[in-house]
């Protein structure tokens, strides 16, 4: 626990990467899948297409993969970035697959008959996207999304493999130092855990007070 103690310093500045890391990158996530959701449901048999191929590619490549790819194939494209801000969009445009596929299953919850309804009543597609679906989609499945954004903070310790100084790599170096790592990774487990389970809470308080009454 010393050696944790004096490391504090640099270990505070890696876990507000990790959280910055996090909130870019998970609201990110959540728009794009958002609209990747709403192109899966459009009318539109192009737009349906590309969304569908999009969340396969997605959820069936590793993170990983898309990491290192991102860091030394986009150099060569001539596209240049600083690596943190490579790794939130690599890790916004994985994770909001995940976000689609969350939305979507909130999208079927909603009754045919509104949809009839608002279409009665004169709505547009987009008008009936954006009063109807699209809100009650996202009140449908707060929990779910919780779930998501609780896999963003853990995926978010594979910057380290691409050198971002986030809160897995610099507990590493601390490791090196110290040599002692039964306390030092106990430690950050335990800041992980402490995360994923705020991130739970905060779902469910918010799932309880935007519930819809079926």
């Amino acid at each position: 626990m010393q050696a944790l103690i004096d490391n504090l310093d640099p270990l505070l500045r890696a876990l507000g990467t990790t959280v910055m890391i996090t909130l870019v990158a998970g609201a990110a996530a959540l728009v794009l899948g958002t609209l990747v959701t709403i192109a899966r449901v459009s009318p539109v048999p192009v737009l349906r297409g590309a969304a569908f191929a999009y969340v396969q590619f997605f959820v069936n490549v590793p993170l990983l993969a898309l990491l290192l790819l991102a860091v030394f194939a986009l150099p060569d494209a001539g596209l240049i970035m600083p690596l943190t801000t490579t790794a939130v969009v690599v890790l916004a445009v994985y994770e909001a697959a995940y976000v689609a596929e969350a939305v979507r299953s909130g999208v079927n919850t909603i009754p045919p008959g509104q949809l009839e309804a608002a279409r009665a009543l004169g709505l547009r597609l987009p008008q009936v996207l954006r009063l109807v679906v699209v809100p009650q989609a996202l009140r449908a499945v707060v929990q779910p999304l919780g779930n998501v954004m609780i896999a963003l903070v853990m995926n978010s310790a594979l910057a380290a493999t691409v050198g971002v100084v986030e809160l897995t790599s610099a507990v590493n170096k601390v490791n090196l130092v110290e040599a002692q790592p039964i306390p030092i990774f106990a430690g950050a487990g335990l800041v992980y855990m402490a995360i994923a389970l705020a991130i739970g809470l905060a779902a469910g308080r918010i799932e309880k007070k935007v519930a819809i009454s079926r």
